[in-house]
């Protein structure tokens, strides 16, 4: 029976040891994951051994998955942003890829991200509005593309036109430069025409012949 007794007294003096090596790993881990995600020291209740170190095993398993979700958001967001910076022409937002970041970080990461996304679809709208005008007037001016730009505007594919800011400027430049053209020759085709009336006139020319030159 002594023999027995202090076979148990053995094994629940190695479980302590075991116990107390898990609590200190534990807590120093907690320090650690505290400080990355920007939390405040982790406190303990008071409880035994046992479900001191179970207590502070289940704090760093839910700490650990907070950092994982955190980088991972963080991964997600910067692709999303290298993507929209990749077609805007706009600068990656600056962060410290080094750490994990915090809650206000990500916050300010996702509006910056949104931001984006709604300043993209303005100007695809932008775009493609300004394209169909360019072309009808292209048509209307029997003009033939003869610039790179011009040709990327009507012939690339809109999802892959890059949407910068010097782009858009340009797109609407090039359409004002189209409807300046068009304005001029319809002020061109009103004179030309205010000359026919007066020289018909002048001519007496029958309002049949003058009807069938009024279709051209």
């Amino acid at each position: 029976l002594q023999s027995l007794l202090d076979m148990m007294v053995a094994e629940e003096e190695s479980l302590k040891e075991r116990l107390l090596k898990s609590i200190a790993l534990c807590r120093k881990e907690l320090d650690t994951l505290c400080r990355e995600l920007q939390l405040g020291p982790f406190e303990t209740e008071e409880s035994t051994i046992l479900q001191m170190e179970k207590n502070l095993r289940t704090c760093v398993e839910v700490l650990q998955k907070q950092k994982r979700d955190r980088k991972q958001e963080l991964k997600a967001l910067q692709e999303q942003d290298q993507a929209l910076c990749d077609i805007l022409c706009t600068a990656l937002f600056t962060i410290d890829t080094g750490s994990v970041p915090s809650l206000d970080d990500l916050d300010r990461y996702r509006r910056h991200v949104a931001s984006l996304n709604t300043l993209k679809e303005q100007r695809r709208e932008e775009f493609v509005n300004n394209k169909r005008q360019i072309i009808l007037l292209m048509e209307e001016l029997d003009h033939t593309p003869d610039t790179s730009f011009e040709r990327d505007v009507v012939c690339e594919d809109e999802e892959a036109f890059c949407l910068s800011e010097d782009n858009i400027m340009a797109l609407q430049s090039l359409l004002q430069q189209l409807e300046g053209r068009r304005a001029l020759n319809e002020a061109v085709c009103a004179e030309l025409r205010a000359r026919i009336l007066a020289l018909w006139e002048r001519l007496q020319i029958p309002q049949e012949q003058r009807d069938s030159s009024a279709v051209h």
